[in-house]
């Protein structure tokens, strides 16, 4: 086996991440580099740079990458008004393909034999770095500490820290907090009371959002642009993909909208309770198919709803690098040539609804549907016949049916 002369380590800086450092230096003796992506999360990452440097680490990498976050894996996914399992926006799901992608990046460029994570040996981020690790680069060796060392509870986790002088933070060392992950995507929360699916989740679980019952009596609209299937403007004004989601989870933030309390089927096989805040994606999302139900011919419509799922259940599981899921957004990407426009949501106690929607490229018409004298010939009868075959093979079950 090659020896292991560098490792670059998915860093944040928290508990679990700082002890993994340091157990890789003593596991492995070699240089450690640390990557730290910025996705939205809201905090001052300069501050894992000071703790990254108390353990000794010469290769610090802060990557701010909200841009291609949002620009190149939250939209393609959006084109496709991808839900697992017809609730779950994937705001975890699609940020650690992106991560994968710079740890092997980085490790290609300084030269390292294999790249670490933090992920549990119960959860789906392993899966997800480890299978996009796989598709990018299958020569780097992936290390997951929780798979490998003996710790196996919180109190040995501390202990650890503890020996190796470790800082722990005040709030850290008491009762396991929650887990909490944070892009601009969404906010999840799991652990703790939350493992009982049969307790109400306690008010101060919530983030990004009011609750609904406390959001303004007093109902916002908002006008979302789209080019292309993606959003370029909110209210006219136009924005990058970072600063129109960011708008979007303020104002959705303040109206209680997107808010999910689910239990989930994990792809390695049980099942999970986490509480999910995706403010400005269930805007998008209901404004995408809003734009999409007057672009959009029926048939193509049908087709994105039927290949949907298992399109966020490849995301899901960690197949965003597989060429499955790269067919798929091929043909999810050509029915967009058409979806622009414009929708109009109203904003109000939770929820997100469509008002009104615009399109140069709308294929409705109101001289078809309209119950008035229309300007375009339609012959009534035209149904008849229409109906009569629709309704042979009907007409041949149900008399085989009488026999």
């Amino acid at each position: 086996m090659t020896k292991i002369e560098k490792i670059v380590l998915s860093y944040s800086g928290g508990l679990d991440t700082s002890i993994i450092l340091k157990w890789l230096q003593e596991t492995y003796g070699c240089e450690v580099v640390t990557f730290t992506a910025d996705l939205g999360q809201g905090e001052e990452l300069e501050a894992v740079r000071a703790k990254a440097e108390m353990s000794g680490v010469k290769d610090i990498r802060i990557v701010d990458l909200r841009q291609e976050f949002v620009r190149d894996f939250v939209f393609p996914m959006l084109r496709a008004n991808a839900l697992y399992e017809g609730q779950y926006l994937l705001g975890s799901s699609i940020a650690r393909p992106l991560i994968a992608k710079h740890l092997v990046g980085i490790a290609q460029e300084v030269g390292a034999h294999a790249v670490a994570h933090g992920a549990t040996g119960k959860g789906n981020d392993q899966l997800r770095f480890e299978l996009a690790v796989n598709a990018l680069d299958p020569s780097i060796k992936v290390i997951a500490p929780w798979r490998q060392w003996n710790i196996r509870s919180r109190m040995q986790l501390l202990e650890y820290a503890e020996k190796h002088r470790i800082p722990v933070p005040s709030d850290k060392r008491g009762e396991a907090p929650f887990s909490i992950d944070a892009n601009l995507l969404h906010t999840s929360t799991e652990g703790k009371s939350l493992e009982n699916p049969a307790e109400v989740a306690p008010d101060h679980v919530y983030q990004r959002t009011v609750d609904p019952v406390d959001a303004p009596d007093t109902p916002e609209i908002a006008t979302i642009g789209f080019e292309r299937g993606d959003p370029v403007s909110v209210n006219g004004k136009a924005m990058t993909p970072a600063a129109l989601l960011t708008e979007l989870n303020g104002l959705g933030g303040r109206h209680g909208v997107g808010r999910l309390d689910l239990v989930e089927n994990r792809f390695i096989g049980m099942k999970s309770r986490g509480i999910y805040e995706t403010p400005g994606g269930t805007i998008l999302l209901t404004a995408h198919r809003g734009i999409e139900s007057i672009t959009l011919d029926r048939a193509a419509a049908h087709l994105k709803d039927e290949i949907m799922p298992r399109y966020a259940e490849l995301i899901y599981n960690g197949f965003w690098f597989a060429p499955e899921r790269e067919m798929l957004q091929a043909l999810i990407d050509q029915s967009q040539a058409f979806v622009s426009g414009e929708v109009t949501l109203r904003l109000y106690k939770g929820s997100a609804s469509v008002i009104s929607r615009t399109s140069p490229c709308s294929l409705y018409s109101a001289d078809l549907v309209t119950f008035e004298e229309s300007a375009i010939a339609y012959d009534h009868h035209d149904a008849e016949g229409f109906i009569r075959l629709n309704g042979l093979r009907l007409r041949s079950w149900a008399a085989r049916n009488r026999r």
